[in-house]
């Protein structure tokens, strides 16, 4: 049996990949006994053992997963067109699948010939990668499909999911109710996710109690936490645990913990995560963590913080999870505990910008000036890209060391070197650094240079350096602009009547 050619192709281990492909001895063997009289391709290859090789790859390498193309490309050139319908149509369901990125799914379909009709399941797996990529295409896809087959639950699973559009989701469930598929389950709780908060409601409330499982209560609390209705979605946590099938899951815990952060009661998720941990039922996972940990940070609360950490260290989390050890990162800083901050960041065995960024502005927080411009250094020795939180967190680190020559190089190298334009926020940064060095008429005349408006927070900052520094006349044009920003301020003019008074 020759070897056979694969495709040519941009990918460095083609030679690995085109091993894999091949037919072994015994398979060439079994598949000369079995399918002595069938056809085989020029290079030598029988169409089911391709068939046979292609699938086995699909459910069982990953690397062959993120190359669908090449795997249909073989199949092209060695099966498709010189076997039964029946194995490339499971091929190619398996194809649309199980692929990472899967391949065009109606040019896939326009391969094969047109008797007979591609099967259900082949159609239905197109749908589902068409939903993900093209839902208007994947609509017109299901009225063909009605004219060849009678539809099942998973042709309408994932076009649930994939629209919007109020009139088209209200067609689609009056077309679920007219053939009898609300009462499949699975129908019934995706219909759940894609309404708005009332209708979710009213279908929430006609489903039969035995069938409210934890997923319908998790859709339908998560969609209060969104409308940050705090008082229904607790109600309805707490519902939760009077009935068996509706047992509350991690999913339901997290989503209350984070829903409570989003609604601004820090404390309140503070308060869940220490009854989940109390209540031991469900174990916290690495979204647990992720959204209680900020939640002490700003709440203050070391003690649920440090328990955490201790836990995510037990479980593993902390190093498989890089969301998590940001989180850890940001709560030590807030809790003014920079050596277990610098603890966690160093041994990090992956660092994002978000990782850089967290660490630095811990720095800048706990008036550690000299080590955050020293931390951005590494950085950028490291390679790692900042971004412009990066240059917002070093530039207050300048201003709390008073480095203003370094925090203008870092400044004027925001856009010339990285590309990355200042915002306000910046120049804010930038005026404080200067204020707080006595340098009042260049903060003045960077105010002046801003390609946008200056804001309250600007000559705020500014009028607080002239009362530090003496600098009446730049106080002067500074309240003048605060008062103009904030006539109703009467603060405004009580600092503008102490200032006339203190010049005569």
């Amino acid at each position: 049996m020759h070897t056979p050619r694969i495709l040519k192709s941009k990918y460095p281990t083609e030679a690995k990949f085109s091993r894999a492909l091949m037919p072994s001895t015994v398979a060439a063997g079994e598949a000369s006994q079995s399918f002595s009289s069938a056809v085989t391709t020029p290079d030598g290859w029988h169409p089911r053992t391709s068939e046979r090789r292609l699938l086995h790859l699909l459910h069982h390498s990953s690397r062959a997963r993120r190359r669908p193309l090449e795997l249909l490309a073989f199949a092209v050139r060695h099966c498709l067109h010189s076997s039964p319908p029946s194995p490339h149509h499971h091929f190619l369901t398996a194809l649309l699948l199980l692929s990472s990125t899967p391949p065009p799914a109606l040019p896939l379909l326009s391969l094969l010939p047109p008797d007979p009709p591609p099967p259900l399941p082949l159609l239905n797996a197109a749908l589902k990668s068409l939903s993900a990529s093209s839902p208007p295409l994947a609509f017109r896809l299901l009225s063909s499909l009605r004219r060849l087959h009678a539809p099942d639950r998973l042709s309408f699973l994932p076009l649930l999911g994939s629209t919007s559009s109020f009139p088209l989701l209200s067609s689609l469930h009056a077309l679920l109710l007219r053939l009898g598929f609300l009462s499949h389950h699975a129908i019934s709780l995706a219909l759940l996710k894609p309404y708005p908060l009332p209708h979710i409601r009213i279908l929430f409330d006609e489903m039969p109690q035995q069938s409210k499982c934890a997923v319908s209560y998790n859709t339908l609390i998560t969609a209060y936490l969104k409308a940050k209705d705090l008082f229904t979605a607790r109600h309805l946590f707490d519902e939760m645990q009077r009935f068996k099938r509706s047992r509350r899951s991690v999913v339901s815990w997290n989503a209350m913990i984070a829903g409570c952060a989003w609604c601004g009661r820090d404390d309140m998720a503070v308060r869940y995560f220490e009854d989940m941990v109390r209540e031991g039922e469900v174990a916290p996972d690495d979204g647990t963590l992720a959204a209680a940990l900020p939640a002490c940070g700003r709440t203050g609360n070391a003690g649920a913080g440090r328990w955490a950490h201790e836990y995510a260290c037990k479980t593993g989390i902390l190093d498989r999870s890089l969301h998590v050890a940001n989180a850890v990162i940001d709560l030590h800083c807030k809790c003014g505990d920079l050596s277990s901050a610098t603890e966690v960041f160093e041994g990090m065995q992956q660092r994002s910008v978000v990782s850089w960024n967290t660490m630095i502005s811990g720095f800048s927080l706990n008036g550690q000036g000299i080590m955050g411009i020293e931390l951005f250094r590494e950085m950028m020795r490291s390679g790692e890209a900042p971004n412009a939180v990066t240059f917002l967190g070093v530039l207050s680190c300048c201003a709390h060391a008073g480095a203003v020559d370094i925090g203008q190089g870092i400044f004027q190298s925001m856009q010339s070197e990285h590309g990355i334009e200042a915002e306000i926020e910046h120049y804010g940064c930038m005026v404080d650094l200067l204020g707080r060095s006595g340098l009042l008429e260049k903060a003045h005349a960077l105010i002046q240079e801003m390609p946008m408006r200056p804001n309250t927070a600007i000559w705020g900052s500014l009028l607080s350096a002239c009362r530090s520094h003496a600098g009446l006349g730049i106080a002067e044009v500074a309240l003048k602009e605060l008062i103009s920003l904030e006539p109703w301020n009467s603060g405004n003019y009580v600092l503008l009547a102490n200032l006339y008074a203190q010049t005569g």
